[in-house]
């Protein structure tokens, strides 16, 4: 994806930046994560249900693991283990059916046209993070990449999205995150960001969504009139 040169006048704006998470937001994930996770967790007896892994989107793998780990204890496989079995399993799935939600490619068109600094902070590791941005060709949208893989803690924790605005060189006030799950929306406002919320429609009645800004059906519904309207005043530029 070439990124679109920046409307007139977005020399004004450098100082806020857009960033976006990736799994459920840009790419269909979640049944993918469900798929292994399942298998993953299948290997140390452990039987999941779509509906089970629900209760942990937006963490990081390997938080995952460890919440069943504590919730139903094994023996082996290691933790470790079951950690790489679901990432290795995950990354394969990303190239035989992974897809691109609907209104990724104008989301980030209207992000960089709109003269913001464009990021990704992502749960995911970052061999998940490659393995989406090569393979769909978004590497080039982003200016910084970050992955929580590099946090002591992730999210709901603030930690990937106050590093990603560090690596920007942006106050995180004057950030705005764009999130598909609960514990992303806790992490984006715990760093102090403005968050639109574009939530699965089963995560759509959790309460934690209400911290969003803004919730939205999908991200075909992401402008200028919304970012005008969060961010006023901000710039009078305009997204096709």
């Amino acid at each position: 994806m070439t990124a679109p040169p920046a409307v007139e006048g977005s020399e004004i704006v450098k100082g806020r930046a857009i960033l976006f998470d990736m799994d459920g937001l840009l790419i269909d994930s979640e049944p993918l994560w469900h798929e292994a996770e399942i298998h993953g967790f299948g290997l140390a007896g452990l039987r999941l249900t779509p509906e089970q892994c629900l209760e942990t989107t937006g963490l990081r793998v390997d938080e995952v693991v460890q919440f069943r780990h504590a919730q139903q204890p094994w023996d082996a496989p290691g933790q470790d283990v079951i950690t790489e079995a679901i990432v290795e399993r995950l990354v394969a799935l990303v190239h035989t059916k992974g897809v691109l939600k609907p209104g990724v490619a104008e989301a980030l068109a209207c992000a960089q046209g709109f003269g913001a600094r464009v990021a990704l902070a992502s749960s995911s590791p970052y061999v998940i993070i490659d393995a989406v941005l090569d393979t769909f060709g978004l590497r080039p949208a982003f200016e910084v990449i970050h992955s929580a893989e590099e946090e002591v803690r992730g999210k709901p924790e603030p930690d990937v999205y106050l590093t990603a605005a560090r690596k920007l060189g942006v106050d995180p006030a004057a950030c705005m995150a764009l999130e598909d799950s609960p514990n992303g929306v806790l992490a984006a406002k715990a760093a102090g960001m403005r968050c639109i919320a574009v939530p699965e429609p089963v995560l759509r009645d959790d309460p934690r969504l209400a911290r969003a800004d803004v919730i939205l059906e999908s991200l075909l519904e992401f402008d200028a009139a919304l970012l005008n309207r969060l961010w006023a005043p901000w710039v009078d530029g305009s997204c096709s």
